[in-house]
């Protein structure tokens, strides 16, 4: 008698509720049409320096910042528009500042790789690979000394996951019982090289483990699993338990930065990504099933998305770039 084949575990994925679909969706896309519109004027040369784009990788800060209160801080590197929009920055002092003009919301002094804003909350924007996690477990710190109810939320990459410094910021989380969640964007290919050829072990939510701090993977291409994996570890670390640590499994459609051509990964690899795994087409088509839009409602979010980048182009084409007199305005000087 033949035998029955083993069922099938069936994960137990959350639903959303409308507001929550829609809401994700308009963030997700306000990122993807914002950085395509900064790759189409780093190619005209209104750009310059070092511009790394966030396309694909959407559903990781938007689920995470879904799972946030008013108060939390955020740091990151230098992947960071994305972060920014989410958060509620204005779109027109991101772009303006791409272009170093005098509106960006570091008056067009940090480009690309250093904006922050201390009123959202937004602490950059780090241009130093891993150079944000201590930074951002000092947030947690201050939080914890002040007695505030905040959390640090800290992104990095899998490539900054091999720095040493990340591991004493880790043992100092864990040891102080720091409002910490570590979130490891695991794109694959760090500058270039892929994590299989960069590190020893490849399951970067372990990183943790010989402190004491827990972590878990989590699908970073659907915003359902990235906002209830966020929830719980935000949870644990407002709650007082400590640090925790959440590997995104995402990926970038881009090269590292503008200047990559990525050529150490086929074009059908990023194919296969785009068209099974895009986080915006797999909220959109659920959207649709569910009844909460349809496909002329979800035009005019996408209208409305694209005026505000046009608007943030425009803006950031035409605004004046900084008086020569800003080169020293907001340096700290030893006595």
């Amino acid at each position: 008698m033949a035998r029955k084949p083993a069922a099938v575990a069936v994960p137990n994925i959350p639903e959303l509720t409308e507001a929550q679909e829609l809401q994700a969706y308009r963030s997700m896309l306000l990122i993807r049409r914002f950085e395509e519109k900064a790759g189409q004027m780093y190619g005209m040369g209104l750009i310059g320096g070092f511009c790394h784009l966030y396309i694909g990788q959407e559903a990781v800060v938007t689920g995470i910042t879904m799972a946030t209160i008013e108060g939390d801080a955020q740091i990151t590197g230098y992947r960071d528009h994305g972060h920014m929009l989410v958060m509620g920055l204005d779109p027109k002092g991101v772009m303006a500042e791409l272009t170093g003009r005098s509106g960006g919301l570091s008056k067009g002094k940090g480009g690309s790789m250093h904006m922050f804003s201390n009123e959202h909350r937004f602490y950059g924007g780090n241009g130093i690979v891993g150079a944000q996690v201590p930074l951002g477990t000092g947030l947690a710190f201050a939080a914890k000394y002040r007695g505030e109810n905040t959390v640090s939320l800290a992104y990095f990459g899998d490539g900054a996951a091999n720095q040493g410094q990340v591991y004493e910021a880790f043992n100092m989380a864990k040891l102080w019982s720091l409002p910490v969640v570590y979130i490891i964007e695991n794109n694959k290919y760090a500058m270039g090289t892929s994590i299989e050829r960069a590190s020893a072990t490849t399951d970067l939510s372990l990183r943790g483990a010989s402190f004491g701090i827990p972590g878990e993977q989590v699908d970073g291409m659907d915003v359902r699993l990235v906002l209830e994996a966020s929830e719980r570890a935000i949870e644990h670390a407002r709650s007082g338990k400590g640090p925790y640590i959440l590997e995104m499994l995402t990926y970038r459609y881009r090269g590292h930065s503008m200047s990559d051509p990525a050529k150490y990964r086929s074009k059908d690899e990023v194919t296969k990504y785009r068209a099974e795994r895009d986080p915006i087409e797999q909220v959109k088509a659920r959207i649709i099933e569910r009844q909460f839009g349809t496909e002329e409602s979800l035009k005019a979010i996408e209208a409305e998305v694209r005026a505000i980048v046009n608007e943030a182009a425009d803006f950031a084409t035409s605004n004046p770039e900084p008086e020569a007199s800003e080169l020293w305005t907001d340096i700290t000087v030893a006595a």
